[in-house]
């Protein structure tokens, strides 16, 4: 909660496990109203209580977050390619 603003990139790129969802969970819970937080992930929101696992710890972190957010979904081919 000491940091104003927290960037957590590419969010989902493995699921996570018991300890990783609570620790995810409390963060969030800690940050609510509070701080600024920034999740940049390549998947669709929808797939995130897949990434996360437990369904009712996912509603939990995804009500916090996405009801209070701004969000920015980027549409076209990946700028990767073009290098």
């Amino acid at each position: 909660v000491k940091t104003d603003l927290l960037i957590l990139d590419d969010f989902g790129l493995t699921y996570l496990e018991n300890q990783q969802r609570m620790d995810f969970l409390e963060m969030i819970e800690d940050r609510h109203g509070k701080k600024s937080t920034i999740i940049a992930s390549q998947l669709p929101v929808a797939t995130w209580y897949d990434v996360i696992g437990e369904e009712t710890i996912a509603d939990a972190i995804l009500d916090r977050i996405v009801h209070t957010s701004y969000r920015i979904e980027l549409k076209g081919e990946s700028l990767r390619k073009k290098l």
